[in-house]
């Protein structure tokens, strides 16, 4: 704690100063007659009340004398403003991810659980974006519309659940879909990150056209294909990712495409995910005074009441 005005601590001693530096006043000599009864139902003055009197007095020029000073400490304030972002989510939740391919801590993970857990921690800190979700299997549909409450996005991610959207992988639909969310945006950056371990199954609107079309309306693509196997290495296996076209929609969506085969390259998707897209909270804190001055001036008040309390009695 420190004080703005420290010098102000030096009128402390100025009463004393006063007493002593001005001449006493000489005694004024009247005389009063009054009757031989007058004073004898008067309270007599009990020997300490001009002490009590004293210390009030003192107390309350200490405290008026601390307030002026402006008694102060010290205090941080994290800066989380609107970032002028919207992101959307478009998370696969097809039937191959239910598939324990991850590890953690020693224990076999499902791909589902694995991106919940990064997905939900990624989001939660993004407070200052606009944060939507996009969830698709047959079909696509909006988990979340985009909304500061990034909470609410990861507590979404964390309950998702495979079968409420069918079992295939229409991928070309959850990027639609996510995309019609950002089109009517005025968000200043406009950014879909799709995840999917699979191949489009949507067969309506090729996946890279869907990217371009996004893109041309100022859309960024992210996409991050998940999984072990992919077609190019095991084009025979049946969970294998289609991580060629993954990477054709993001270079069409002018966004980066990531490779994601177990829990580090997760981690490290998150990390270089929040590189390119720089998270709002990473802001110098805000380095203010809270100031005290308040709580000395009211005590001075409350014994100045005392005080006034004391002389009508």
């Amino acid at each position: 704690m420190n004080f703005a005005l420290p010098l102000a601590l030096l009128l402390l001693p100025l009463p004393l100063l006063v007493r002593r530096l001005l001449p006493a006043r000489p005694p004024v000599r009247t005389s009063l007659r009054v009757g031989a009864g007058t004073f004898a139902a008067a309270t007599p003055m009990r020997a300490g009340d001009g002490l009590v009197g004293m210390l009030l007095l003192t107390a309350a020029w200490t405290a008026l004398i601390v307030a002026l000073a402006g008694p102060r400490i010290a205090a941080t304030r994290d800066i989380v403003t609107a970032s002028g972002r919207e992101i959307v989510l478009a998370l696969d939740l097809s039937g191959s991810m239910v598939k324990e391919d991850f590890v953690l801590d020693g224990k076999p993970l499902s791909r589902l659980d694995a991106v919940k857990r990064v997905a939900a921690r990624f989001v939660a800190a993004r407070r200052g974006d606009r944060i939507g979700l996009v969830i698709f299997g047959d079909r696509a549909y909006v988990a979340q519309p985009p909304t500061f409450d990034v909470a609410s996005v990861a507590r979404a991610i964390e309950v998702a659940q495979i079968g409420i959207s069918g079992r295939s992988t229409a991928i070309s639909d959850g990027l639609g879909m996510a995309a019609r969310r950002l089109v009517q945006s005025d968000a200043k950056s406009k950014v879909v990150v799709l995840l999917s371990d699979g191949v489009d199954t949507s067969g309506k609107v090729g996946a890279s056209d869907a990217a371009r079309l996004a893109a041309s309306h100022g859309i960024r693509v992210h996409t991050i294909a998940l999984g072990p196997d992919d077609l190019e290495s095991q084009p025979q296996s049946r969970d294998a990712v289609d991580a060629q076209a993954l990477r054709a929609m993001a270079e069409a969506g002018g966004g980066t495409s990531f490779r994601v085969r177990g829990m580090d390259d997760l981690e490290a998707m998150a990390a270089t995910l929040d590189q390119l897209e720089p998270n709002p909270m990473r802001r110098p804190p805000l380095h203010y005074w809270r100031e005290l001055w308040m709580w000395p001036g009211g005590i001075a008040l409350v014994l100045a009441v005392l005080l006034a309390l004391r002389r009508r009695a």
